[in-house]
């Protein structure tokens, strides 16, 4: 056992390193798909730390050390780690309503979540999160992150933006007059950059064109336009020491729903993306060492003044497509991005703060799920329901709330199903059915009734009402349990409840075809005890021939 956790939580790094060793070809193409890569993640990763109404350095600070750690430490062979857009929402209202310090604990905390995660190998788990909850909270995550750059997009002067859905759109309409037209021509001229660089030329990052040719543009006509420099000033050109935040046990527990929320979407996103990139090279990814190189980056993260990180499924994709071959292009892509940082600082606070937003509300077109809201339209009543719910509460509550709730309304929806799939009825003619109580002959005063489908608590309360379907009790009820795979502690319950209504009646119960998993339980409950080990039997042969025994003793 110690020996299996020890393989799953392995770096993948270190896994193919052992396979195949690391030749000089596979340094050469980590090298330079690291450097597309980081190309498209520099305005990526100071874009989300600004959507976030914080510093841009934090984005490349999150961007290098996060990133470097996932890849070191990841469990996918291609994965890109950093600051998402997926955060946006949840850093903005951590920080504003606890401050930075506040952020940084969060961001330790939800890492210390994703290593315990990744121990008790919870990567498995994640797949059991429904589609629709997945589909309904990513595309109210990218609404409210193309919401959050209106601002920037339309050059509005507006000192601060509240965080939640309503008050902003209000403060939006407020400001409206104040539209900055060179703004609203820089945002949309960068978008149509970004549309037609990937149709034209997928090959050059359409985000580091707009980056480069705005902030040229800027400069040389000394446009009336924000940039990073006028709101932000300078950005260090180095790495800040590690700094550990101050901790109480009162802040513990006012962030820890907060650090809960980080370490879920980290694991969501960070393994979706790891899906991504094995479904694009054929690959197989290791949940939990994925999961426990993203906690190990967080907290590393939260050190070094960064933001929560995860897996970003389109740098990973970027990535895939530059020729990567080893986890070595991620960590390069983070070196790559300290180099730009080391070098290029004084150009980079030049970059127009329209662009940046017309960067992000692309990435959140990208993240809307529009294809897959249309298929879940079309699937069943309850999928759409989670799906709507699920997005409602994540723009107008909070995505906390949004996948609690959404995860809560889709494991009673599915109960729902799964009770009407299980049906307790009167035992009719089944000519197809070799066993079918039609080739039998019932002594008199004998019931059979059965079960089809799990006996769990969303239907054990059916059996107990089968007993007011009786006008006069019957000698003997036998109950057909062949095609009840499971049975929980409200249906062992209910069994329990059944023999007893039953024998204040005067009236004897025999399971029949209990399967051995299920008889297993009963035995533990010790209702074998209470029922009688000769009333369960195995087929309904032996269930007809104790029939007639009781029936006869009880006429003697």
């Amino acid at each position: 056992m110690l020996r299996s956790m020890k393989d799953s939580l392995e770096p993948k790094l270190m896994t193919l390193w052992r396979s195949r060793g690391y030749s000089k070809s596979d340094f050469y193409a980590d090298l330079i798909a690291g450097l597309v890569v980081a190309i498209v993640a520099l305005p990526l990763a100071m874009a989300i730390a600004i959507a976030s109404n914080l510093p841009p350095e934090r984005g490349l600070f999150t961007a290098i050390v996060a990133g470097f750690i996932i890849s070191a430490h990841g469990g996918s062979r291609y994965q890109i780690g950093g600051p998402t857009a997926a955060f946006i929402v949840t850093v903005a209202t951590v920080a504003m309503e606890h401050g930075y310090e506040g952020l940084v604990l969060a961001t330790i905390m939800a890492g210390i979540i994703l290593m315990i995660m990744a121990l008790v190998h919870a990567g498995e788990l994640i797949k059991f999160i429904p589609y629709p909850v997945i589909v309904g909270f990513t595309s109210g995550i990218a609404l409210l992150i193309a919401f959050s750059q209106v601002r920037d997009f339309f050059g509005l002067q507006v000192d601060s933006i509240p965080p939640d859905f309503i008050h902003k759109l209000m403060v939006y309409l407020a400001h409206l007059d104040e539209m900055n037209s060179v703004a609203v021509i820089v945002s949309l001229t960068s978008i149509a950059i970004i549309l037609l660089t990937k149709k034209y030329i997928p090959k050059i990052p359409g985000p580091i064109i707009v980056v480069v040719l705005g902030a040229l543009v800027v400069s040389m006509f000394h446009l009336p336009i924000e940039t990073i420099e006028s709101r932000f000033g300078s950005i260090p050109s180095m790495l800040p020491a590690p700094t550990w935040p101050d901790i109480s046990f009162e802040k513990l527990r006012q962030l820890l729903p907060d650090a809960i929320t980080i370490a879920t979407l980290a694991a969501i996103e960070s393994l979706l993306s790891a899906v991504v990139a094995d479904g694009m090279t054929g690959t197989h990814h290791k949940s939990n060492a994925e999961l426990f190189g993203q906690g190990a980056a967080n907290i590393a993260s939260g050190f070094f003044g960064g933001l929560p990180a995860t897996g970003a499924i389109a740098r990973t994709a970027t990535n895939i497509k530059a020729g990567a071959r080893t986890p070595m292009a991620g960590i390069m892509h983070a070196l790559w991005l300290f180099v730009f940082m080391l070098f290029l600082s004084p150009l980079i606070i030049k970059v127009p703060l329209a662009a940046l937003a017309a960067i992000l509300i692309v990435v959140a077109w990208n993240m809307s799920e529009i294809k897959h809201i249309k298929e879940i339209m079309k699937a069943p009543r309850s999928d759409r329901i989670i799906l709507i719910v699920t997005f409602t509460l994540t723009v107008l509550v909070d995505l906390n709330f949004a996948i609690q709730a959404g995860i809560a309304l889709a494991s009673i929806l599915f109960i729902d199903s799964m009770m009407k799939t299980t049906h307790i009825h009167v035992v009719e003619n089944e000519e197809e059915d070799p066993d079918s109580i039609a080739n039998k002959i019932l002594p008199e005063g004998v019931e059979v009734y059965e079960i089809e489908g799990p006996l769990f608590f969303g239907v054990a309360e059916k059996l107990i009402d089968v007993l007011s379907l009786f006008e006069r009790p019957p000698k003997v009820f036998i109950l057909r349990m062949r095609h009840v795979p499971l049975i929980d502690a409200a249906g062992l319950h209910a069994l329990e409840i059944l023999h007893e209504r039953l024998s204040n009646q005067h009236t004897a119960l025999i399971l029949s075809g209990v399967r051995p998993e299920v008889q297993s339980h009963i035995v533990k409950a010790s209702l074998n005890r209470l029922i009688g080990n000769e009333n369960i039997v195995d087929h309904i042969n032996k269930a007809i021939i104790r029939a007639s025994q009781m029936i006869q003793e009880s006429q003697v």
